[in-house]
């Protein structure tokens, strides 16, 4: 009887030490998600390009699809060129606020979606104040976590055929 007891507890044992790994790996890559979406708002509210694009994968691998034409961005210069023009509109500081943000990790790839609210003085004085819908997909580069693809939507009236952008959560 004593052995059977000491081969269950050294089953069990084997068994959560192959689970906690796994479990400690998702963890530590939603924290290291996480840290990447706060330094991405971070330098969005400072309108540091570089900073802002340093989240993104480089090169031509990149897509994302965002509120304004075109219908995608290839490659990470192109999305950079769509931030440069998107900042620019703005004097000051832009403020975001991420709200409802989901994360889901899995071996080498994760995505994550969230609420964001972007407001800030656009150039001509105008107060703008705007929810937007994000998805961002990740992978694992040389061990740290980049956006390979985003997505950036508001809900459309499809009996007019407009952008609803006074909704809020």
């Amino acid at each position: 009887m004593r052995k059977l007891v000491a081969l269950s507890v050294l089953t069990l044992a084997c068994v959560s030490l192959l689970w906690m790994p796994k479990a400690r790996t998702a963890a530590n890559d939603e924290a290291q998600i996480r840290q990447l979406i706060d330094r991405w708002a971070k330098a969005f509210r400072a309108k540091d390009l570089n900073a802002i694009m340093s989240i993104y994968q480089p090169g031509q691998a990149l897509v994302a699809f965002d509120l304004v034409p075109p219908l995608q961005y290839l490659g990470s210069d192109a999305y950079k060129k769509d931030y440069q023009d998107f900042l620019a509109q703005y004097q000051g500081a832009i403020d975001v606020e991420i709200r409802d943000l989901s994360i889901t990790t899995g071996d080498g790839v994760a995505f994550s979606h969230s609420l964001e609210r972007i407001s800030g003085t656009m150039a001509n004085g105008q107060k703008s104040d705007l929810w937007v819908r994000a998805i961002d997909c990740y992978r694992k580069i040389n061990g740290h976590w980049l956006v390979t693809h985003e997505h950036i939507s508001v809900p459309v009236d499809l009996d007019s055929g407009k952008a609803v952008l006074n909704l809020k959560p």
